[in-house]
């Protein structure tokens, strides 16, 4: 019967291809129409693109996307606090960058590579409902469909149905600030000479990310709650031209509510959460769809091994409460508190040794490997 795959994002396609590939019988249902066409994450951190590699995405990928070695703090009315260059990593992997690209341009290369191995997506297939015995789980979709499989993985995204078929709790907190972000057309590299493709830029009023991604710079900015979004979609110029005095090119914008939350457990009888399902957590560091692919992988090669299973499953539960959440909250955090942190940053990036321990943390290569015996990391 082989194995079930709630959602055909950048995570469900991950564990489908890797478990196609270890001659799984695979069936991917998506809610969708057509795969999704929204840009959704974009960065994409040096141990995920050796786990892309793995799959025979990466080329790909690097096809569409942009290589990022550097990232920035800046000081929105000022220069640059520090400068962070992920070269220091070269000992550490392969890929000593970020990756910038929308999710959108890589799930279907993904789609491609299931095909090429025989597996595919069922689309226009919600799942309503799901059902495990011991022989396997009966999964019922939105046209009235039953689907069977020995396993369920349930990469169905935050609001995922497949976790709450099972009940799990999915407990954390929700962050005061919406946030809000547009996607421009406007060439930042020429009006902000010098800036790096990822940058967090500290104001004592109001913290933004600038991001650029190869179709727009990105921009977000925190946004008060309480109020109406056609009031915040409407000073969204206003707030543009304070970043730079010019009239805005913006390609289309978005305002969500962000939260940092863990499923009490990863993996019930024979469905396993992944993704969003599993976790979520705040944009600032680019961890979530990272994350999301490390369970995929993880999953896909523990599956068929029940003691190993649970080791992943607990494993990838201990990264996202521990780790992931740390690290994007206390992102959060500094850039609501400038002052608290510039002195630091500007040190940090002045010594290759904390900046290398530094990077080891935020490009996730610490959530996977341990320290290297008498090396800082």
């Amino acid at each position: 019967m082989g194995v079930l795959i709630a959602g055909a994002g950048p995570v469900g396609l991950t564990a489908a291809v890797a478990l196609a590939r270890r001659g799984f019988e695979v069936k991917v249902l998506e809610a969708g129409e057509e795969l999704a066409a929204e840009s959704r994450a974009s960065t994409y951190h040096p141990p995920t693109l050796e786990m892309l590699a793995e799959l025979g995405a990466l080329d790909a990928l690097m096809a569409r996307g942009l290589v990022s070695h550097t990232f920035q703090y800046r000081e929105r009315r000022g220069g640059v606090v520090a400068e962070l260059d992920l070269r220091l990593l070269e000992g550490d992997t392969p890929y000593p960058y970020r990756v910038q690209c929308e999710q959108s341009k890589l799930t279907p290369i993904l789609l491609e590579l299931l095909r090429a191995e025989g597996g595919d997506v069922v689309f226009g297939s919600a799942v309503t409902g799901a059902v495990q015995d011991e022989a396997g789980v009966a999964v019922t979709t939105a046209d009235g469909s039953v689907h069977r499989g020995e396993w369920l993985i349930g990469a169905d995204g935050a609001h995922s149905r497949v976790r709450k078929e099972l009940g799990v709790p999915f407990e954390g907190i929700t962050y005061p600030e919406r946030f809000l972000v547009a996607s421009t057309e406007e060439e930042l590299e020429t009006l902000i000479p010098g800036i790096a493709a990822v940058n967090y830029v500290f104001d004592p009023e109001e913290w933004l990310v600038l991001l650029r991604t190869p179709d727009h710079w990105r921009v977000l900015f925190p946004t008060p709650d309480g109020t109406p979004d056609e009031v915040e979609t409407a000073r969204l110029p206003e707030r543009l031209r304070g970043v730079v005095d010019v009239e805005w090119k913006v390609a289309h914008a978005t305002l969500y509510r962000v939260h940092q939350r863990v499923a009490a457990n990863f993996r019930t009888g024979r469905v396993v959460l992944v993704g969003d399902a599993a976790h979520v957590n705040n944009p600032l560091g680019g961890m979530g769809l990272n994350s999301g692919v490390h369970d995929a992988v993880a999953v896909a090669a523990a599956l068929g091994d029940e003691a190993a299973l649970d080791a992943a499953c607990g494993r990838r539960r201990e990264v996202a409460a521990s780790f992931v959440q740390k690290i994007t909250h206390s992102n959060w955090e500094q850039l609501r508190d400038p002052d608290a942190h510039k002195a630091g940053l500007r040190e940090l990036a002045a010594d290759p040794v904390k900046a290398r321990a530094h990077l080891l943390r935020t490009s996730m290569i610490a959530s996977l490997r341990a320290p290297e015996p008498g090396r800082a990391g």
